[in-house]
């Protein structure tokens, strides 16, 4: 009897000292995390959050076509109009040369970014056309009759089924992506 009577005044002492430091310890590490410099800006309401859909944002380039908020001439309209397409694609020059390296540089963006939806052969048969509505075949006759601001301006700011894809392609990759386009749609058209 007199050792579980030991063991027990044992049992809570040291219960009784590891609980002084535990709670010590929690009062520390509160203290620590609550006395930061920089505690306000923890705040999850007051913190800014990317969004990683968008990716991270570009500053606009000289071309850039406005397609939403004050700077868009039908402010509130979420895509260009037909009207705004086509007078952008009427005034659109690419500055690029179609030389062997932008064609290069415009396969390597074209295989990164536009397979997935448009298919190694450019057909529209890529593994995510078959979730979607399939887009159009870039070799075939209706494609190459388009102009080269128009394909900008859907490769940039998207279109009717098209996402915008101006976070991800820069003006100078999509002149590249032209310049690749036009020259698959002379070597191999359907």
């Amino acid at each position: 009897m007199l050792k579980a009577a030991i063991g027990l005044l044992g049992v809570a002492l040291v219960s009784l000292v590891f609980s002084f430091s535990v709670q010590q310890g929690c009062k520390d590490l509160k203290r620590s995390t609550t006395h930061l410099s920089y505690y306000p800006i923890r705040d999850m309401r007051t913190t800014v959050v990317l969004d990683p859909a968008r990716g991270f944002l570009r500053d606009p380039d000289t071309t850039a076509i406005p397609t939403g908020g004050v700077d868009r001439p039908l402010a509130g309209a979420a895509l260009m109009t037909p009207e705004e397409r086509d007078a952008f694609a009427a005034t659109f020059v690419n500055p690029q040369a179609a030389d062997d390296s932008s064609i290069a540089r415009g396969a390597r963006k074209f295989a990164r970014t536009c397979v997935p939806c448009h298919g190694k052969a450019m057909a529209g048969d890529g593994p995510v056309a078959a979730l979607f509505m399939p887009p159009p075949d870039l070799l075939a006759a209706p494609t190459r009759a388009r102009k080269d601001g128009y394909i900008y301006s859907y490769v940039r700011h998207g279109g009717v089924v098209m996402p915008s894809y101006g976070a991800q392609v820069t003006a100078q990759e999509a002149y590249d992506l032209i310049n690749y386009l036009r020259h698959m749609q002379q070597t191999s058209p359907r």
